[in-house]
C-alpha cells in the first residue's frame, strides 16, 4: 500500500473523533517515528510504499488513537520549550503553558544576574522544567523533587538525553520539613504541582482523564491549594534574600492562591495568563 493511500485511511478512521488539523499534525509525527520522513519527504516521495508489517504497525498505533490514548505515549517523546523528552504514563506530558513559565523565570531580573543560580523545581514529572532552566543557565545549580520514583527515573534518562546536569530527589514534600535538609538553598524555587479538582474531572479530555497520572494532576476539593501552603510555606524560611517562587496555577483560583502567598508574608505577587487568557502563574517574593 501507498503511504498516501493509507493517508486517506487514517483521516477517515480519525475524523469523527479529532479535528483535521489534529489529525494531520498525528500523520507526520508517525511518518517522522516509523519512516523518518519528515513533512517534506513525504511530499516529495508521493510512490512511497508501505509494507505489510508496516501497515500492521499503523493499524496497530490507529487502533490506539481511536482510544484517544496521547500520541506523545505513542511514540514515547514529547518536545518541550525545543528540546525533546521521554515520556511515559509516569509522566504528566509537557504543555505549552508551563513552557511559559519556563519563560517567565528565564526572564526575570534574577536570571539576568551575573551569580550562577540555584534553583529547586518541586514536582519535576519528566524534568522538562529543570532540565529546560539548565539548557538555557549552564551555570545554574538546579534540583528538582518528586514523589514518584518512576517519574524520577524518566527524568534523569530525559538530562542525560539532553547533555545537563541536574540533582533529582525522590521525595513527598508534603512530608518535608526544610528545605535545608536537601544539598542547597535556593534563589528560585518553581513548582507546577498538582491542581485540578476532582469537580473538575468532567471537564477534563478523555486522553487525559484516562492516560495521564492521576496523582500529578487532582487535589481533593475540600484542600484544592495543599501543595501551594505546604510549597510557600517551605520557601518562605528557604529562599535566599531576594529570591522568587514561582508557581503554575489552576485557573479558576488564581485569587485565592494569591490571598494565600499575601497571608503568608509574600511581596510583589505577580498573577500571569497564559496564552489562552486564564490565570496560569504566579511570581513572588519573599
Amino acid at each position: 500500500m501507498l503511504l498516501k493511500q493509507y493517508k486517506s485511511h487514517f483521516f477517515n478512521s480519525l475524523k469523527n473523533s479529532q479535528d483535521e488539523q489534529e489529525i494531520e499534525s498525528f500523520f507526520f509525527i508517525l511518518t517522522e517515528y516509523l519512516h523518518n520522513l519528515k513533512r517534506v519527504d513525504v511530499a516529495l516521495n508521493p510512490n512511497f510504499e508501505l509494507s505489510e508489517a508496516e501497515v500492521e504497525k499503523w493499524n496497530t498505533i490507529l487502533a490506539q488513537l481511536q482510544l484517544e490514548k496521547p500520541i506523545q505515549y505513542i511514540t514515547r517523546e514529547a518536545w518541550f520549550y525545543g528540546l525533546k523528552f521521554e515520556v511515559n504514563e509516569n509522566t504528566l506530558i509537557p504543555r505549552p503553558e508551563t513552557e511559559e513559565l519556563v519563560e517567565w523565570i528565564l526572564n526575570s531580573s534574577i536570571t539576568q544576574h551575573p551569580s550562577p543560580n540555584t534553583i529547586l523545581d518541586i514536582g519535576t514529572g519528566t524534568g522538562c522544567i529543570p532540565i529546560a532552566l539548565k539548557a538555557n543557565l549552564p551555570q545554574a545549580n538546579i534540583s528538582a523533587i518528586d514523589v514518584s520514583e518512576k517519574a524520577i527515573e524518566v527524568a534523569k534518562r530525559n538530562a542525560e538525553l539532553n547533555k545537563v546536569e541536574v540533582n533529582f530527589i525522590q521525595a513527598n514534600i508534603l512530608e518535608v520539613e526544610d528545605l535545608s535538609q536537601l544539598p542547597s538553598s535556593y534563589n528560585i524555587i518553581v513548582s507546577n504541582p498538582p491542581y485540578v479538582r476532582n469537580l473538575e474531572k468532567q471537564e477534563i479530555k478523555k486522553n487525559v482523564l484516562d492516560y495521564e497520572p492521576h496523582l500529578a494532576l487532582f487535589v481533593e476539593d475540600t484542600d484544592a491549594l495543599l501543595f501551594y501552603r505546604k510549597i510557600a510555606q517551605l520557601a518562605i524560611k528557604n529562599l535566599s534574600p531576594n529570591g522568587l517562587l514561582f508557581f503554575e496555577i489552576n485557573q479558576y483560583l488564581g485569587k485565592e492562591t494569591v490571598e494565600l502567598l499575601e497571608n503568608l508574608g509574600f511581596k510583589n505577587i505577580e498573577l500571569k495568563k497564559d496564552i489562552y487568557g486564564n490565570d496560569r502563574m504566579v511570581k513572588c517574593s519573599i
